[in-house]
């Protein structure tokens, strides 16, 4: 957790802005906090990370020229080397941090690599530095001048010193190439200035092995050229403080303010706080160490080397060296030590021979120590690599369990010889309603839902697409079209509740006047004359009356009044367009005579000009299928927004709370019914078997037959009988008899009244069973009015829509009759969500897709296309794999909703060839009225049967 001063930073959740952005621009730029992974729309300040939308902002001081420790938040840890590395790596200058080929330490949470500690990773392996002063100044003489890009410094310009920042580096020019004799032309240009990305800068100097002297010689860095740009006004360093004299030049200085010019570095310097020798040594004491043997080398603290990847095994080279240099210190102090005290003694030969076994054994340990260290290491690779190899294996021989993930599903080759389907029907694109243009296809859809879903708050009865289509597609005034009146006085209507305001229309037209200028034209129209014409009509709109027994009179005008203080150029950017074709006509000698209809795709007449005024209700008609659908589609976004809406959908919701408690009712009942079905029939099952038995032995004659008893009960006994001996016996039997026909006709009375009741109870449970669907059906209408949901989504993420049977349109007519909205079936593909998902699969879905959906079939991010047929349909749910999480829910709800879909398709089928068939039957040469035949069709004899006569 970030802390600023020792209490807790709350992170910052992404602004509105930057979450509509990462749909609609995903390319957009956007500042990081790589700390806590926070994301801004704009960074005030390099360091601390807390921009000014930030809630710990606020109590922070204001934004120093440099970053300092006591500014900056730290990050929680315990180890007290990476603080100390973190308070001392905030105050040298950033880039001296961060421009490096190698990795090495730098601020704590960067991913950027530091020159400066991995130049000291065994250092000192060459010459003897000792102390740690020796290397500060080492270090500090090779980098105090030497820039780079992106670093802060103070540029000298005539006397005065400016802070800038470090635009590009350029190096040295390299000498130009010898001619052909050996000769360098004079007059061939010099190569130009390249920037960091093609040559390296300041390499030579990173390596500590190579001397002050000859990094110079060989890499100078006075001839280096540095873009600078100048940020801000500074007080000058080291200038006279005379009063109007200062004041004077620091009003000269503002005209330097973020230009650029090329320095040498002989005009730049560094501010102290930013790099000095005090921070520098700081720095590299709490970075590095070394041991305190002769002449070992300065290495990279381990913490600091693990963190940032920097290699801690001794190369064999520098190792080999670090021996010979300690052997060669060693025979020299040895020699100076021998003529200060004289020759050795053999005690003292000894010690030295004792000394440089034991050296020879520590070396032999060292290096079998790191022998062993790279053996265990590569043990350790060998035993990961081995462990991921049985978890692979074992993860293939691991069962799936069906349903998964659709993608993961393969079709295989007995499947394919069972007769599953691999490729699934192409959707058609030409049969959506507006071809191939999708963004007319999807307000298309989107009008129509609406108008039909709000059916009964809108006051609107309802009418298949199909009629909408062709009502859109009507262009004659007379006959009027009474549903394309119907449905924008409706929505007028409601727009009278929502808030607008007055003439915004004209005042953005007012407004892109003064941008482009009164004479700018569009359709030979002006912004002058057309803002003069629009000032007069539908001004009342709101009031005035719209009456269904006068055919909605005056509804034109009211359009044009609701569109001036609705709409702008902003929402409606095809507002000048619009109003230009509904206020003016063309010229007559170009006008074309309406015809009675246009066919799907015609497009409309070209006109030089718009220059005839005209009205509303005269011009409505000329409009093209696309711009009236917007006027619609703008409609129905702003009447969502109304009172009547709003409430319709709360009453939708508690009727659903309703519907949920009546189906639990329901399905407790129906259960209750089940179960009592159960009993009697195991009651029934076994003396049903025996009353059956018996009942046929006394038919067939088993036994003793009725008619024999009775007549033998009516004949006297013989003289030789007595009445004691034959004569009980039989009545006995008789009398049996007579019971067992008894109990045969009670199990067969209860077996009828069990068989009666079952028979009952068989009914109620077929009464449930229709309820429940009634109660589906109910369910589906009222939340469609709330959110209109997809039926599922197939394993490439296409999504499936059947939009019938939502809001105030019902499935089923009078008497059961089927009725439909669409009559088809729409695939629309993935969203962009749903993309990027599919390009996070590791294998080759592009590939897959081709296959599996074919190079027509496969559908753009949000395309539509239909199925307009039950053949292809049935293929399409036979494509579906059950295996599939997606394609088995998807297969379940079409299954659950085929008893409806199958006959709308069929229906809606049916009555396209009814109406082809009908012009044929209707022609004839005594018309009287052109237009006839445009009555009889279905759009045309559409009535609204819930409209309000009241004004």
């Amino acid at each position: 957790m970030p802390t600023c001063r020792r209490k807790r930073v709350l992170l910052a959740e992404p602004s509105p802005a930057i979450l509509d952005a990462a749909k609609s621009d995903p390319n957009k730029q956007v500042f990081q906090v790589r700390q806590t992974g926070e994301i801004f729309d704009s960074y005030e300040y390099e360091w601390p990370p807390l921009p000014a939308a930030h809630p710990a902002h606020n109590s922070l001081p204001p934004p120093p020229t440099e970053p300092t420790p006591r500014a900056c938040p730290s990050i929680d840890s315990n180890n007290s080397n990476a603080k100390s590395l973190a308070r001392a790596a905030w105050t040298i200058s950033r880039p001296l941090r961060v421009n490096s080929r190698k990795p090495g330490p730098c601020t704590p949470g960067s991913q950027n690599p530091s020159s400066l500690p991995y130049s000291k990773q065994f250092s000192g392996g060459t010459e003897v530095v000792g102390r740690l002063d020796h290397l500060v100044e080492a270090v500090f003489d090779r980098f105090k001048d030497r820039y780079y890009p992106d670093e802060r410094v103070f540029v000298d310009v005539q006397g005065d010193k400016y802070l800038a920042r470090v635009v590009q580096v350029f190096p040295p020019r390299p000498p130009p190439p010898p001619q052909a004799n050996g000769v360098a032309s004079s007059s061939s240009s010099p190569t130009p200035l390249s920037d960091e990305g093609t040559l390296p800068i300041h390499k030579v100097a990173e390596d500590l092995k190579v001397s002050v002297q000859d990094s110079v010689s060989r890499d100078d860095p006075t001839k280096y050229t540095y873009k600078v740009q100048i940020l801000e006004e500074e007080k000058p360093h080291g200038s006279s403080k005379g009063g109007d004299r200062s004041k004077g030049k620091e009003v000269n200085k503002s005209k330097y303010t973020g230009s650029l010019m090329d320095v040498k570095c002989t005009a730049m310097s560094r501010d102290r706080l930013a790099f000095s020798k005090s921070i520098l040594r700081r720095f590299i004491r709490d970075c590095v160490d070394r041991d305190a043997a002769v002449a070992s080398p300065w290495i990279v603290k381990d913490s600091i080397a693990i963190r940032y990847g920097v290699d801690t095994v001794m190369p064999e080279e520098t190792r080999k060296g670090v021996e010979d240099l300690k052997k060669g210190e060693s025979e020299k102090r040895k020699k100076l030590w021998e003529e200060k005290e004289g020759p050795p003694t053999k005690k003292q030969k000894k010690l030295a021979a004792a000394e440089e076994e034991k050296a020879k054994a520590l070396a032999a340990a060292a290096e079998r120590r790191e022998r062993e260290a790279r053996e265990k290491e590569e043990k350790a690779q060998k035993a990961k690599e081995e462990s991921e190899r049985l978890a692979a294996e074992k993860k293939k021989k691991k069962p799936i369990r069906y349903p998964t993930e659709d993608l993961d599903v393969v079709i295989g080759e007995k499947e394919k010889k069972a007769g599953m389907k691999v490729k699934r029907p192409a959707p058609s694109r030409a049969a959506m309603p507006f071809g191939r243009d999708n963004a007319t296809n999807e307000a298309f859809l989107m009008a129509w839902n609406f108008l039909v879903v709000y059916g009964q708050p809108l006051h609107i009865s309802s009418f298949n697409m199909d009629e909408f289509e062709q009502a859109l597609r009507h262009t004659m005034i007379d006959p009027p079209c009474n549903l394309i009146a119907e449905i924008h006085s409706t929505l007028i209507y409601n727009l009278r509740t929502v808030p607008f305001t007055r003439h915004s229309a004209v005042l953005s037209l007012l407004d892109l006047r003064t941008e482009l200028g009164g004479d700018h034209r569009v359709l030979g129209v002006t912004l002058d004359e057309l803002t003069s014409a629009a000032a007069d009509i539908g001004n009342n709109w709101e009031r005035a009356p719209l009456r269904h027994a006068e055919g909605r009179e005056g509804w034109e005008e009211s359009l044009v009044g609701c569109l001036k203080d609705h709409a702008n150029i902003h929402n409606f950017p095809h507002l000048r367009e619009i109003l230009t074709r509904l206020l003016f006509a063309p010229e007559p000698a170009v006008e074309v005579n309406s015809m009675p209809s246009t066919p799907a795709g015609t497009p409309p007449p070209q006109h030089l000009g718009f220059t005839v005024a005209s009205t509303p209700r005269e011009r409505y008609h000329s409009l093209t299928p696309k711009e009236k659908i917007d006027i619609l589609f703008f409609f129905c976004n702003l009447a969502i927004s109304s009172k009547a809406i709003h409430a319709h959908m709360e009453s939708c919701e508690e009727q659903l709370t309703e519907l949920r408690k009546q189906k639990i009712e329901v399905n407790r009942t129906k259960k209750a019914y089940l179960e009592e079905m159960n009993t009697l029939m195991g009651e029934n099952k076994e003396p049903e078997k025996n009353g059956e038995k018996k009942l046929n032995g006394t038919a067939t004659g088993e036994g003793t037959p009725m008619a024999e008893s009775s007549d033998l009960s009516e004949v006297p006994a013989s003289d030789g009988e007595t009445e004691t001996g034959s004569a009980p016996p039989r009545q006995s039997a008789r009398r049996a008899q007579a019971k067992e026909r008894e109990l045969a006709r009670a199990k067969l009375a209860s077996h009828k009244q069990a068989m009666a009741e079952h028979r009952r109870l068989d009914e109620e449970v077929n009464k449930c069973e229709r309820r429940l669907e009634q109660i589906e059906r109910d369910f589906r209408k009222l939340l469609g009015s709330i959110r209109v949901k997809p039926l599922g989504r197939d394993r490439f993420y296409n999504r499936v829509w059947w939009f019938d049977g939502m809001g105030a349109m019902s499935l089923l007519g009078s008497g059961g009759s089927v009725q439909y909205g669409t009559g088809r079936i729409f695939i629309q593909g993935p969203s962009e969500f749903d993309v990027e998902i599919l390009r996070r699969r590791e294998e080759d879905v592009a590939a897959r897709r081709l296959e599996e959906e074919g190079e027509d079939g496969m559908l753009d991010v949000g395309e539509w296309a239909v199925y307009d047929d039950l053949e292809t349909v049935d293929q399409f749910v036979a494509w579906l794999n059950p295996k599939g999480v997606r394609e088995v829910a998807l297969k379940n709800t079409i299954a659950k909703w085929w008893q409806h879909i199958a006959p709308g398709i069929r229906r809606r089928t049916s009555d396209l060839a009814a109406s082809a068939k009908l012009p044929e039957a209707r022609r004839s040469t005594r018309t009287k009225h052109p237009g006839s035949d445009i009555i009889r069709e279905p759009y045309m004899m559409w009535t609204n049967r819930r409209a309000v006569n009241s004004s």
